[in-house]
């Protein structure tokens, strides 16, 4: 990436992204299992609640871009599932990899927003219903990940994420770009960026797409190279 003048600037570059997704959920029971007593308020009854445990499903809600992301993600690999690994109240990671079903989605209408399920098996009963639990999406090594500073990604009037880049003519140009999810203090960038281009992360302010400057590389430690 890099800047006008005497600011800081860095390269896009592609390393291998360790591509993740976290999301704080609770686990649900599968409906096979032993029969527990439960008595609800104001009910004359007891009823006999079928408590499974051997298969447990932990729903995780996430936006409906994400979804289409890990659907490119499960064509890409030839599966119609992703792996997941759920981290347990205590901190420690639970044994057993789950899997995400992506024919299993609802979707709220109101917000957007997708809740998938994952399916663990539990044959240690560790996970119990209503349990909360931490769950990563393992979706793979992207090996042509782009990653820009946030400061070099900003939104235009429309809500669109933009981005200025300088030419091979030292002129400015204004992208807009597509972002994924953010890593530290970058941004992954889905398209709108490729390696090598010169992206402008400071005085943004001071320069207009069409205007001639001087291109200044910076370190990753944030001085002038």
């Amino acid at each position: 990436m890099w800047n006008r003048k005497s600011g800081a600037g860095e390269r896009a570059h592609q390393p291998e992204l360790d591509h993740r997704h976290r999301a704080d959920c609770r686990a649900h029971r599968h409906l096979v299992g032993y029969a527990g007593a439960l008595v609800s308020a104001d009910q004359d009854t007891a009823l006999a609640t079928i408590r499974g445990l051997d298969t447990m499903y932990v729903d995780l809600t996430r936006s409906s871009v994400d979804l289409l992301r890990l659907r490119k993600q499960s064509l890409a690999s030839n599966s119609d599932t992703l792996s997941v690994t759920l981290t347990l109240e205590d901190g420690s990671t639970y044994p057993e990899k789950g899997r995400l079903a992506l024919t299993e989605v609802a979707v709220d209408e109101s917000t957007g927003s997708v809740t998938l399920r994952a399916i663990f098996p539990n044959p240690q009963h560790v996970l119990l219903p209503g349990m909360f639990v931490r769950a990563r999406i393992d979706e793979g090594i992207m090996n042509d990940a782009i990653l820009a500073p946030q400061q070099g990604i900003t939104r235009d009037a429309k809500g669109d994420a933009t981005a200025l880049v300088v030419d091979a003519a030292n002129k400015v140009e204004q992208r807009t770009v597509e972002t994924g999810d953010t890593y530290g203090d970058k941004w992954l960038v889905l398209s709108g960026l490729k390696a090598g281009d010169k992206l402008i992360v400071e005085g943004t302010g001071k320069v207009a797409p069409g205007q001639t400057v001087k291109a200044v590389a910076v370190n990753n430690n944030g001085g002038n190279a």
